[in-house]
């Protein structure tokens, strides 16, 4: 008879992130485990159970607080969701792709025609250090700097518990002082709402003047801002699943166990937040916005042109000369961006998705996607879901 592992889990669920764990994990305990749970459902608090009166077999933690010493004293099979900038030894740490989440959120911007860009970082609490938000500004920085335009300034948001109404002046005052239009990345959506509600207090229009763009795809952060906010969707429900994975095999004292989980970035859900094709070439607007509407619909170089109101040889120009790239690639580029959002935000068969694009048969649509991701549509699905 399988053991009922008694497993403790100090993750909060007043974020997206900490739900998505947290369904993971379930997910994980449904199909391969007879488990039970202590829960502590709070925020980042810390509770002052101790681990030795709880009778664990197992514990899924934040590197905060003292917990994770009385898991290495007492020899309790622990993961540990990384907030610092080390990961701990002797524990399975689970820690964020930040490069891949920069990265992301820079290109989604720089598709969006922007040519000014800033990042809007936070500062550590009492609970909670912040390397990740430094990591995530300097690839998103890097990728920016590669493109060929200045390093974007940089502002970072006191704790919580600081004054907000003078917190709120002060970034309203440093966006104005920023050129415009400007594409701002905030380190998570907490973070990107306040952007958003700077720009209120400053008057500058989201996405005309400033454009943002946060991370962790929580839809109700997301969906309070006003306009709704893009953001960089990250894949905590795997990551709580191979946690739960990776816990199983310590209590079973399996060395199968991974020591490192990375939690991946998936893509860019785009809101209206970044809903604008911010380049100042008119023409090259309107091919934009054109390759933009169409993306779920055949569409040739040769009807771009035309909806640009220009010949196709002076649209390519000004494509290799502003974009970097053809008429052509930007037109698949952006299909194969909608092809991924419906392989991983639907469950639509694959044949399905193929015909509701417009596409002959299958097997011309995983050529299609192939020859942009390098993965097929099927592959794709299975690493990011």
């Amino acid at each position: 008879m399988a053991k009922n592992f008694k497993i403790i889990l100090f993750i909060e669920s007043s974020r997206g992130s900490g739900r998505d764990y947290l369904r993971g994990i379930a997910r994980y305990a449904h199909l391969h485990g007879s488990w039970s749970f202590y829960w502590e459902p709070g925020g980042f608090e810390i509770t002052r159970q101790r681990l030795k009166t709880l009778d664990a077999d197992g514990v899924m933690l934040r590197d905060v607080g003292n917990f994770k010493a009385q898991a290495l004293r007492r020899g309790i099979p622990a993961v540990v969701l990384g907030h610092r900038d080390r990961e701990v030894r002797g524990l399975v740490n689970v820690v964020t792709d930040s490069e891949a989440i920069g990265r992301m959120a820079a290109e989604h911007l720089l598709r969006c025609g922007f040519k000014h860009f800033a990042f809007c970082g936070l500062s550590r609490t009492a609970w909670e250090q912040t390397p990740w938000s430094k990591h995530r500004q300097r690839s998103f920085c890097g990728r920016v700097v590669q493109s060929g335009f200045p390093r974007p300034p940089g502002f970072v948001l006191p704790p919580p518990g600081s004054d907000w109404s003078q917190t709120r002046r002060g970034l309203a005052d440093w966006l104005l002082k920023l050129p415009h239009p400007l594409g701002v990345m905030a380190c998570n959506d907490d973070c990107g709402a306040q952007v958003a509600e700077a720009c209120k207090l400053a008057g500058l229009a989201v996405p005309d003047a400033v454009g943002i763009v946060g991370a962790d795809n929580d839809e109700v952060v997301c969906g309070l801002a006003d306009p709704a906010m893009s953001s960089v969707a990250i894949n905590f429900e795997r990551a709580g699943y191979e946690a739960a994975a990776a816990l199983d095999q310590l209590m079973r004292q399996s060395k199968k166990a991974l020591k490192t989980i990375c939690v991946r970035a998936t893509h860019v859900v785009a809101r209206r937040s970044t809903d604008i094709v911010a380049v100042e070439d008119a023409v090259l607007a309107k091919a934009l916005t054109c390759i933009r509407d169409r993306a779920r619909t055949p569409l040739t170089v040769n009807e771009v042109a035309r909806a640009a109101g220009v010949s196709r040889r002076l649209l390519e120009r000004r494509f290799r000369q502003h974009m970097g790239g053809s008429i052509l690639m930007e037109i698949r580029r952006q299909r194969t961006d909608q092809i991924a959002r419906l392989l991983l935000e639907t469950n639509q068969p694959v044949a399905r998705i193929a015909e509701s694009l417009g596409f002959d048969d299958a097997q011309h649509f995983a050529r299609y996607f192939r020859a942009v991701k390098k993965i097929s549509p099927l592959a794709f699905r299975k690493a990011n879901r």
